[in-house]
């Protein structure tokens, strides 16, 4: 049966005129190709185009990458820089006892009589800690005024929260102060 149908397909070809054996086969030729371009050449070129995307956001991740590795010194300088402010994995007892002894240090540099100096609590602000401390203490009002600056302008990030200050007595020149300190430790 196939065969028979192949025989009258040649003997078909065979009586058409050479014009039209031309234009079957420029039909041909162009069914074949459009196939070709269907099939084979339009899968290739949107091969070709997705990893010219790929390429592209490729080298735009490699240029962020470029300036990130170009600011990698500046970013250590200024890490080194602030280091002092950045604490040390310790645990909260020790923080607690470092920042009794840094308040006590700057009370006797400014030769404040401390009366009371207690840990109040500790709070989480993000990844920070934030050690409170409250004190009671006697001086000249130019050593508390002293001492209070030393704890604003040191380099361990400490504030002063709360504070009070009010004459020890009427003809006296010497004043109690009561105040909350905060000590910020960034791990």
């Amino acid at each position: 049966m196939k065969f028979t149908k192949l025989q009258k397909l040649f003997s078909l070809l065979a009586h058409l005129s050479k014009k039209e054996k031309l234009i079957l086969y420029a039909a041909l030729i162009f069914v074949s190709l459009a196939f070709l371009d269907r099939m084979v050449i339009n899968v290739i070129s949107s091969k070709i185009k997705a990893l010219n995307k790929e390429i592209t956001t490729r080298d735009s991740e490699i240029k962020n990458y470029l300036k990130i590795l170009a600011q990698k010194n500046k970013i250590e300088i200024q890490r080194a820089n602030y280091s002092s402010y950045l604490g040390k994995a310790k645990s909260e007892n020790e923080e607690v006892t470092l920042f009794l002894k840094e308040v006590e240090g700057l009370a006797n540099k400014a030769q404040i009589y401390l009366i009371d100096l207690k840990p109040a609590a500790m709070k989480e602000e993000g990844s920070a800690k934030k050690f409170l401390l409250n004190l009671n203490c006697e001086g000249k009002m130019e050593q508390i005024v002293t001492f209070m600056y030393s704890i604003e302008t040191s380099n361990k990030l400490l504030t002063i929260d709360k504070y009070q200050i009010n004459p020890k007595s009427k003809d006296s020149n010497l004043a109690k102060c009561s105040m909350v300190i905060s000590k910020l430790i960034i791990p």
